[in-house]
């Protein structure tokens, strides 16, 4: 017999496996389910979801706008830190699950619930985000995830059950791959994209134009920052949601943004997915270009180090973790002087940097022209490279000692025979032996 609860907590997105958990979780634990709708910017997939959660069977709905949150408090440190997952994904579905787990924990809490519930599948990443941020908020919830315990094995037997039981769904068996939409990006997966070989769709792409099809001619736009904070787009400012989605109306329409990558996911499988992630490309582009000239060479170096370390924490779902936090205060250290602007040319799906400035730059032209100076004396480069090559010039000597012994040892040593004709020698007998 399953244990039996009085009221869960389900994060409902309104796609296809949370349409037909509200059902199935009546149906299998007699339980009253209040559906918690994370607004994290899907735009119009929220338009009529409170109707559509009712109607599959929920008792309440909360539309939640966590988007302010969702960048000032989770992006912008991502971004702060450098993080990128194996070099190419921007983290948007990552990032965005503990921000949605913490408010459907904060539900339970206010409806007195006694469990929560997701709709991610055994196989992903995702049962790990949210069950994580569960565990670190409030372990004493339970949790229910139908996909590791129902019968229903792939999407097509999951538009099944919804087909039977009047549940329309965004999905057909034509289109079957599995899209994630939020204000940071796009993510696509399942279908046609699980052949590594084959080419994404070209009408699959929601929100960037193709690079062939964008302008042609290039975009400048500026991005200001403060402390490492974006602040500002071609010298207005922006708060954190309408800065992104400024920038993300200037890169898709450029065709930026898009990226297909086999990724190690947590589980222990590949997976290829493919993203569009326009204004975060550019937003990444600026802030590494704009700590170029406002970070030492050390600390940059080591913060680099750090990065993919940050990166993994997040995909992993380890938000609320010790770790995180400390590593946030370092990235904090780091990012007091990166404040500045810096000018980008977009392009067909290109990004490159035309101009970067900061009242905090460490870059001198006195010291790095080519031209004539009177700040660097390049006779003193002289005793800087025989100190730093001091480890060098040791071993070399050394080496050369090593042979100069070698050689002389074999000069004083008898030639060697070869070892047959040293054999035959030793076999023959001597002039004394035959009586000679």
């Amino acid at each position: 017999m399953k244990k039996t609860y009085r009221k869960v907590v389900l994060a409902y997105s309104g796609g296809l496996d949370t349409s037909v958990i509200i059902p199935w979780l009546k149906e299998n634990y007699g339980c009253e389910v209040v559906a918690m709708v994370a607004n994290v910017g899907q735009d119009d997939e929220l338009a009529g979801i409170e109707e559509k959660a009712i109607k599959s069977g929920a008792s309440q709905v909360f539309v939640e706008d966590v988007r302010h949150e969702f960048v000032k408090d989770y992006i912008f440190p991502t971004l702060r830190a450098g993080a990128v997952y194996e070099g190419k994904y921007l983290l948007g579905t990552s990032m965005a699950r503990p921000v949605i787990a913490k408010r459907q924990v904060e539900i339970a809490h206010k409806v007195g619930a006694d469990g929560l519930a997701h709709g991610a599948t055994g196989k992903g990443n995702d049962q790990v985000r949210f069950e994580l941020t569960y565990k670190a908020l409030d372990p004493s919830l339970a949790v229910i995830a139908p996909w590791r315990e129902w019968h229903i094995r792939s999407r097509e037997d999951a538009m099944e059950y919804a087909a039977a039981r009047g549940i329309p769904v965004p999905v057909t068996k034509a289109k079957p791959y599995s899209m994630d939409r939020n204000l940071w990006h796009i993510s696509y997966e399942g279908g046609i994209l699980e052949d590594p070989w084959a080419e994404p769709p070209a009408d699959m792409f929601r929100w960037t134009v193709s690079p062939e099809q964008a302008p042609a001619e290039p975009e400048y736009v500026e991005i200001g920052f403060e402390a490492g904070y974006p602040v500002s787009v071609n010298g207005a400012a922006l708060d954190p949601v309408a800065l992104v989605e400024t920038l993300n109306a200037i890169g898709a329409k450029h065709g930026v943004g898009r990226i297909d990558i086999v990724e190690n996911r947590l589980v222990g499988m590949k997976s290829r997915g493919v993203y569009e992630t326009p204004g975060g490309t550019l937003l990444f582009a600026a802030h590494k270009e704009l700590e170029r000239i406002t970070i030492d060479r050390d600390t940059m170096h080591f913060k680099e180090t750090i990065a993919p370390r940050y990166a993994e924490l997040v995909y992993y779902g380890q938000w609320f973790t010790p770790l995180r936090e400390a590593l946030d205060a370092f990235v904090d250290s780091t990012q007091r002087r990166v404040t500045g602007s810096v000018r980008l040319k977009v392009y067909k799906g290109q990004v490159s940097v035309a101009g970067r400035r900061s009242p905090y730059s460490l870059y001198s032209e006195d010291l790095a022209t080519f031209g004539a100076d009177t700040v660097y004396n390049q006779a003193d480069a002289a005793g800087f490279i025989n100190l730093f090559g001091l480890p060098i010039t040791v071993q070399a000597r050394l080496e050369q000692k090593v042979a100069r012994q070698s050689a002389a040892g074999e000069a004083g040593r008898p030639a060697q025979q070869d070892e047959p004709e040293a054999a035959a020698q030793a076999a023959k007998p001597s002039v004394e032996a035959l009586g000679a």
